[in-house]
């Protein structure tokens, strides 16, 4: 029976798909838009049944053969845009139709959220709190928290679900990402350009540069976490998903220095000023929920994350 994994060309849908391939689950329906022939390369050598355009599938739902279960990861990212118009119709109207029908077919529906619906970060990460009460920083993340707000105010509800706020992901197959590419991907491409790192300087008294933390998460870890919760049972819930461990950037660009045996160099320019006011200087995920779910018993430390992402794949240019 086929599995639909939507967002399937990008970074983590992409993942995802090698992920399932690697567990013997090669009956895939992928969904995306997939019109961007750079993002394709994401899907070579992967294997599946057939790619649907993302809005003829949300349009024709009922034609297409009844799923095993629903992987919804795609969205609209970008957290510099500013368009509601489109982050309602990507991220929240679509997120509803497909949570409608996996309600009416009793589909297991696991699905992305973010950490940017966390805000500035000064109200905590708890999963296990009432949602609502955090504000978001950027329209990306307000959609976000728009359909996890609705998601918990749902009398009907698939079979099983879960939602993951995913923290800050990094790994293979995030080439096309540009601007929003994870900071190791910026970071190696800047040491081998330059043999230097520039990270962002803080425009915070209580953080000093290069000191801004985020809990970084391998894309494989997440993977692996998202296939181990369809795969058992567990309680339909929205979850963060992160290490639970927040490091520097100053850590991370020292960590990808190691793994390209060059000498550290680090240097500091400003923040953008578009993104400047909306920036989180601080993420950590409470795990505790989690882990109380037996899904994963540990991620990777970042310097083991970053080592074989920068040695094998971005080194060669490699995809996962």
């Amino acid at each position: 029976m086929q599995f639909v994994v939507t967002g399937a060309a990008g970074f983590i849908g992409s993942c995802l798909v090698n992920h399932l391939n690697s567990q013997g689950v090669d009956e895939l329906l992928l969904v995306d838009d997939f019109s961007n022939q750079v993002k394709q390369k994401n899907l070579h050598g992967k294997y599946f049944q057939e790619q649907i355009d993302r809005i003829t599938y949300v349009q024709e739902l009922e034609k297409f053969t009844k799923p095993k279960i629903i992987f919804h990861i795609g969205a609209r990212t970008d957290t510099a845009l500013n368009n509601e118009k489109i982050f309602n119709e990507l991220n929240l109207e679509y997120s509803k139709k497909l949570w409608a029908y996996a309600t009416k077919n009793k589909i297991p529906f696991i699905y992305a959220s973010s950490a940017a619906t966390y805000g500035d970060g000064l109200k905590g990460f708890d999963d296990q709190k009432d949602i609502g009460h955090y504000q978001p920083m950027n329209l990306y993340g307000q959609s976000k928290q728009n359909f996890d707000l609705w998601v918990i105010k749902q009398k009907e509800q698939p079979i099983f679900w879960s939602g993951f706020k995913f923290f800050n992901v990094y790994g293979p197959n995030e080439y096309h990402k540009r601007r929003m590419a994870s900071v190791i991907y910026h970071a190696f491409n800047q040491i081998r350009e330059n043999q230097e790192v520039k990270l962002f300087r803080s425009h915070r008294k209580d953080f000093l540069d290069g000191e801004q933390k985020r809990d970084f998460i391998y894309v494989k870890d997440l993977c692996s976490t998202l296939y181990n919760c369809a795969d058992k049972t567990g309680i339909s819930s929205i979850y963060n998903l992160g290490t639970g461990h927040a490091r520097t950037f100053k850590d991370l660009a020292t960590a990808v220095f190691e793994a390209m045996g060059i000498e550290k160099n680090i240097s500091f320019i400003d923040t953008p000023k578009d993104i400047r006011n909306k920036y989180q200087y601080f993420t950590q995920a409470m795990t505790e929920k989690l882990f109380s779910q037996g899904w994963i018993s540990k991620f990777s430390s970042l310097e083991k994350g970053i080592d074989d992402y920068v040695k094998n794949y971005l080194n060669n240019q490699k995809y996962l």
